[in-house]
C-alpha cells in the first residue's frame, strides 16, 4: 500500500501547548501544520564603525601625503626647475610602483577567492548530487590545473566529460588526477618547513629567534602551498589566508597538534632525556606541519572526496622517528 507525502511538525516539550508529532496527508494540512512554528530573524547587522574610522583616517592620509608632494614639487619648480622634474619624475615612479602593488593584492586576493568559491561549489554539488553542477566544475579544475598535472593511468576529467557520471565519481576523477599530484607537492613542502623549524629552534641561542624564526616559516609555507593551488596572495592576501587557516585550527581543534600526537612525542621523555631545546624543536616541528596542514585545506579548491586527508605524521613522521633514534638506550 502506498501513501501520500506526509508532514511532521515537531514542538518543544518545553513549551506548554506541547502536542505529538501530526502527520498530515495533504499538502494543505501540511502548510497548516507548519502554522505557529517559530521562525529564527537573522540579527541586524550593526554598522562597521570601525571600518568607516579606519576608511576615513586612512582617507585622509592619503589626501594629506597628496598635498605634501604636491606643495614640495612646487617648492622644488620654484628653486630649481630641474629639482622639480625630477621630484616630479619621482612622484610618477612611486605612483606606478604603488599602482602596480595594489593590481597584485587585488588579483591575489581574486584568487583566493576563485578556490573559496570552487570549494563551496563543491560543498554544495556533493550535498544535492548536481551532476550538471559536478561536469562545470570539474571543466573549470581541469582549465586551472590539467596542464600542471602529469599524466596518469587511466581517464582524465576531459576525456570524460560527455559521460554519464554520478556527480561524486566525476568530482573524485578531478581530484585523483588534478589535485592529488599537488597535494604531494604540498605535503612536501609542509614536511620541509617542519623539519627546517625543528633543527633552527633547536640550535637557536634566543628564545626571540625562535618566535622570529616560526612566524617567518610558516608565512613562507602559507605562500607556497597558495601557488602550489594556484594563488600568489600579496601581503594582505597572506593575511587573509593566515586568518583562514587559524580559524580551521581552531574550528578542527588542531591548536594542541591531537592529543595522541602530544602524547606520544611527551612519551619519548625528549626534555628529561636529552633537553629542553630538542624537545622544544621536535614540538615547533609539529605545529608548523599543523599550520601546514590547516593551510592546505583552507587553500585546496575541492573537499577531500575519497582520497585520504595528510595526517600528522605524513607530513612530520620523520620529526618522532628521528625522536625515537636519539632517546634509544646505545
Amino acid at each position: 500500500m502506498t501513501t501520500g507525502p506526509r508532514a511532521f511538525r515537531l514542538q518543544n516539550r518545553s513549551e506548554p501547548d506541547f502536542e505529538a508529532a501530526r502527520v498530515t496527508e495533504e499538502p494543505l494540512d501540511a502548510i497548516e501544520a507548519a502554522d505557529r512554528v517559530p521562525v529564527l530573524v537573522e540579527r541586524r547587522r550593526r554598522v562597521p564603525w570601525l571600518g568607516i574610522l579606519a576608511s576615513a583616517v586612512a582617507g585622509l592620509a592619503t589626501l594629506a601625503i597628496g598635498l605634501g608632494v604636491e606643495r614640495l614639487i612646487a617648492d622644488l619648480f620654484a628653486a630649481a626647475p630641474w629639482l622639480g622634474w625630477v621630484a616630479l619624475a619621482l612622484a610618477l615612479l612611486a605612483g606606478l610602483a604603488l599602482l602596480a602593488i595594489l593590481t597584485r593584492e587585488l588579483r591575489g586576493v581574486w584568487q583566493e577567492r576563485r578556490l573559496e568559491r570552487l570549494r563551496q561549489a563543491a560543498a554544495e554539488i556533493l550535498t544535492v548530487r548536481d551532476h550538471e553542477g559536478a561536469k562545470r566544475l570539474a571543466r573549470d579544475l581541469a582549465g586551472l590545473y590539467d596542464a600542471r598535472s602529469p599524466r596518469t593511468i587511466g581517464p582524465r576529467v576531459r576525456d570524460v566529460e560527455d559521460e554519464i557520471m554520478d556527480a561524486e565519481d566525476r568530482l573524485a576523477l578531478a581530484e585523483r588526477t588534478l589535485l592529488a599530484p599537488l597535494d604531494e607537492e604540498a605535503k612536501r613542502a609542509i614536511a620541509g618547513a617542519a623539519r627546517q623549524v625543528s633543527v633552527v629552534t633547536a640550535i637557536s641561542p634566543r628564545a626571540i629567534v625562535d618566535v622570529a624564526f616560526v612566524l617567518y616559516a610558516a608565512a613562507k609555507l602559507l605562500r607556497r602551498i597558495a601557488r602550489i593551488y594556484g594563488a600568489r596572495p600579496g601581503f594582505f592576501g597572506a593575511l587573509r589566508l593566515a586568518r583562514a587557516a587559524v580559524n580551521h585550527l581552531a574550528v578542527t581543534g588542531g591548536v594542541a597538534v591531537g592529543d595522541s600526537l602530544v602524547q606520544q612525542v611527551l612519551g619519548f621523555g625528549l626534555a628529561a632525556r636529552i633537553s629542553a631545546k630538542l624537545g622544544e624543536g621536535v614540538l615547533n616541528g609539529l605545529m608548523t606541519a599543523r599550520f601546514g596542514l590547516a593551510a592546505l585545506e583552507v587553500c585546496r579548491p575541492l573537499p577531500f572526496i575519497k582520497e585520504e586527508p595528510p595526517r600528522i605524521g605524513d607530513v612530520a613522521g620523520e620529526l618522532l622517528s628521528r625522536s625515537e633514534q636519539e632517546t634509544a638506550p646505545p
